[in-house]
């Protein structure tokens, strides 16, 4: 017999899918159930190695928290954006030129069949699929091509709730406009709204929640309060500041257009004495200890906007203070002295400087896990000197020494990552440093909350406000 499968749909991108769907996939799971999550496309630079190659993180936590290990059928169609008008598509882990050269709308016909394989398998395998939707599944100007949101639900015959994001107004609006864009069939699949990001006293909502419900036959399942120190990271970031406010250590966080695998600092967020921001201007940077160049999808565009704004000399300042630096795979590489592209990858540039080392982008792509152990480090970062430390690669450039400069130190092995003659600039193509507890421990003398903390006080949360039966009740086979 074929899982069960419920799906969260959203009026709106960043409506809470993902968390929803993370809790779920937890909750089920607590109840003895054997647990998959599945999304068929994600269109996200936040993305994680696994075997058979890179999926979305949201499906990647999803796993973890449903107890199952993470693979491509879980996210079969990944699209990593580059530019407005162009993203490097990934199906079932590996990069597809073909797809990628493919004008968007011309690729739904061919990669249905290998999705909906995906996600049968999946059936197959399990007692519960939880499936999350994309963006809104009411954007009319995308139905025929729709491979995402009603198609996947009714092929996998899946009960769906409807999330919007209440903190934004015009909740009630969202709620009924998607509804009542979808087809009949389609209608009849929404078996509960679930307001999301509430604050305030809940009493206050009616009468609207009865008069949605008397115009759609569709009840308001659930408020969730808002929450915002659930400690899972945000499917697409976050902005502004995070962490305790105005003491501790302050960690700028480079946040330019392309900026990818940011979830990776999520542990910096749930640690005590913490605080991020999230810098875009020159002034972000003002009191910062540390600044952060984290991940980019296009390096040589992220470090065009960075001078574009100033950023660049603002950085060149903190360092030549002696403050400290950190770039991470495409933070490392604008960190060097140039990016050479001689097959039209990503672009040539010259880099900040920081760092005497050359980066040259290549075809073919590094994805891969990664295990290694810290050798001698200096300046603020000699605490992980010896500290052996676990994460993955996801990468086109290969950097090397820079042949007419003095020599970076090498503080991993295999050009993993590099030191500055003083000491407190820092780059590494190793992302995940800071979910590893020995990192932690290293630099900050404290512990961010494990997932597994962080998975059952999501399935805790949805728990306590959802009505009792409520979610057994939409896997339950009519």
């Amino acid at each position: 017999m074929k899982a069960r499968c419920v799906m969260v749909l959203g009026t709106t991108s960043s409506a809470g899918k993902s968390w929803l769907a993370t809790a779920l996939c937890r909750w089920y799971a607590r109840q003895g159930l054997k647990v998959a999550p599945f999304k068929a496309q994600n269109m996200s630079n936040n993305a994680r190695v696994v075997a058979g190659g890179e999926i979305g993180s949201a499906q990647y936590f999803q796993a973890l928290a449903a107890g199952a290990e993470p693979e491509v059928r879980m996210n079969p169609l990944l699209l990593k954006p580059e530019r407005d008008t162009h993203s490097q598509v990934v199906l079932l882990g590996q990069v597809d030129e073909e797809l990628t050269a493919r004008p968007w709308r011309g690729r739904s016909a061919s990669v249905w069949p290998r999705i909906a394989r995906a996600l049968d398998e999946l059936r197959a395998e399990n007692d519960v699929v939880v499936i999350e939707g994309a963006g809104s599944p009411a954007e009319i100007n995308l139905k025929d091509s729709d491979i995402v949101n009603m198609r996947v639900a009714a092929h996998a015959d899946a009960a769906c709730l409807l999330v919007t994001d209440i903190d934004r107004g015009g909740a009630f609006a969202h709620l009924y406009g998607t509804w009542a864009l979808l087809d009949a069939p389609e209608r009849a699949r929404i078996r509960g709204f679930v307001l999301n990001k509430f604050r305030g006293d809940a009493a206050l909502l009616a009468p609207a929640p009865q008069r949605l419900e008397q115009l759609t036959g569709v009840p308001t399942l659930a408020t969730l309060p808002m929450w915002r120190q659930h400690g899972l990271p945000e499917e697409d970031g976050w902005y502004g500041a995070r962490g305790g406010a105005g003491e501790g250590r302050a960690i700028a966080l480079v946040a330019y257009p392309r900026i990818s695998n940011l979830d990776e600092f999520q542990p910096l967020a749930n640690l005590p004495g913490v605080r991020l921001v999230w810098a875009r201007r020159p002034a972000d940077l003002a009191g910062a200890d540390w600044v952060v160049l984290p991940g980019s999808k296009h390096t040589s565009g992220d470090l065009a906007w960075l001078r574009e704004q100033g950023l660049d000399r603002a950085i060149l300042r903190h360092a030549g203070e002696g403050r400290t630096v950190l770039g991470v795979c495409g933070g490392l590489q604008m960190l060097g002295e140039a990016l050479v592209d001689p097959h039209g990858i990503d672009g040539n540039a010259p880099g900040l400087g920081l760092l005497p080392l050359v980066t040259q982008f290549e075809p073919a792509k590094t994805v891969r896990r990664t295990s290694a152990r810290f050798g001698a480090v200096g300046g603020p970062w000699a605490p992980l000197a010896g500290v052996a430390v676990a994460g993955y690669e996801i990468h086109h450039g290969r950097t090397a020494q820079h042949p007419a400069m003095a020599r970076a130190q090498a503080v991993l092995p295999d050009g993993l990552g590099w030191q500055n003659a003083g000491g407190n600039v820092l780059g590494l193509y190793l992302h995940g440093m800071f979910e590893d507890p020995a990192v932690l421990q290293a630099l900050f003398g404290a512990q961010a909350p494990t997932l597994d903390h962080v998975f059952d006080g999501l399935a805790d949360f949805i728990e306590a406000h959802f009505p009792a039966g409520a979610l057994p009740g939409l896997i339950t086979r009519s």
